[in-house]
């Protein structure tokens, strides 16, 4: 072949150099291709180092690659279900890193974990909403239940405080539905237990003191502010959720720095990292004032609480990632955390 292309190349015409052009490229792919030659590596259990088999790949195969392949060799761990690590008890890795990237060469080792049984986040948070709506309007439209007495005799303050209950928890199903984009596909199944028992138990304790027939309803001035506010703090929440969606194109991971459009209610984020928990806890403050429950209260602080601890996580991975971000906004109220 050697010696045809330079026969061919001293021709000195068109056709000569288009083929000397194309074994050019070919040559070029080969030598592509030896550099991305299959190799082996072994899989591993992150318990006990049980070998669980091997697999074919190449120095660019990506992870989620190497998860479709691990479910050849185990079905029952399907993608969503492993961890995969460089040590046994080492940090995951992402999906998007190739071998190569991990330093991994024929002969190499990965550990998988056993995340268990996994439910996707969109279902997570279907069934974590739509308990609290269910249990608030159980007892607020069946009070005999609960009090022993057949009247329903709850007051103007406790309706209007079960039709804002249920506008926000029907827009978190409907945020759920339309809105929200995760970063994250699934959660192992054992942790919805968990989360479900906050909020439906919660539910339960602030409708039982809410629609009880003696509560005492506040001022009307009170009542009204408390009203307002909630439906401010609503409406930026919302906003601030249609702002992160437009952040990330569908279908991708992408972060990028939330900044403020051109609805003043996303203005709050000028300020803090996490403006729709900020909007979270204020409409649940003023839920709180309407009302004049202490267990809405305790909800509230509840809630603030574990939103901070998220809050101030997401503020640190902000500023890790960008080192241009605001350095002016706190992570979740403004000038003070």
């Amino acid at each position: 072949m050697c010696m045809d292309v330079i026969r061919v190349a001293t021709v000195g015409n068109r056709r000569g150099r288009f083929r000397n052009a194309s074994l050019r490229r070919s040559v070029v792919a080969a030598g592509r291709s030896v550099a991305v030659a299959n190799m082996e590596i072994e899989i591993l259990s992150a318990v006990g180092s049980k070998s669980i088999g091997r697999i074919q790949a190449t120095s660019e195969t990506k992870i989620k690659d190497v998860k479709k392949a691990i479910q050849v060799l185990k079905k029952s761990l399907y993608p969503d279900r492993q961890s995969i690590r460089l040590e046994a008890k080492g940090k995951n890795v992402s999906d998007d890193s190739t071998l190569k990237s991990l330093s991994i060469s024929g002969g190499g080792k990965l550990y998988v974990k056993d995340l268990g049984p996994q439910i996707s986040w969109k279902m997570v948070f279907i069934v974590e909403y739509a308990g609290p709506l269910g249990v608030y309007l159980w007892l607020y439209t069946r009070p005999w239940l609960f009090y022993g007495t057949s009247e329903n005799t709850v007051s103007t303050v406790a309706s209007v405080a079960a039709v804002c209950w249920s506008v926000h928890y029907a827009k978190r199903l409907l945020e759920t539905l339309f809105v929200h984009r995760f970063s994250h596909s699934t959660m192992p199944i054992r942790n919805l237990f968990k989360n479900c028992s906050y909020y439906w138990l919660f539910a339960l304790y602030v409708a039982y003191h809410v629609n009880h027939p003696l509560f005492t309803p506040p001022s009307t001035l009170q009542f009204f502010i408390g009203l307002a506010g909630f439906t401010v703090c609503e409406l930026g929440n919302l906003s601030i959720h249609l702002l992160l969606r437009n952040l990330r194109p569908a279908g991708s991971n992408v972060r990028r720095i939330p900044v403020p459009n051109g609805n003043p209610l996303t203005s709050l984020q000028n300020f803090v990292s996490c403006p729709n928990y900020t909007y979270e806890f204020g409409a649940w403050a003023s839920f709180t004032l309407m009302t004049q429950c202490i267990p809405a209260g305790v909800f509230a602080l509840a809630g603030l609480y574990q939103m901070t601890v998220w809050a101030i996580g997401k503020h640190r991975n902000y500023k890790k990632e960008f080192p241009n971000y605001p350095k002016g906004r706190k992570a979740i109220l403004p000038f003070l955390i």
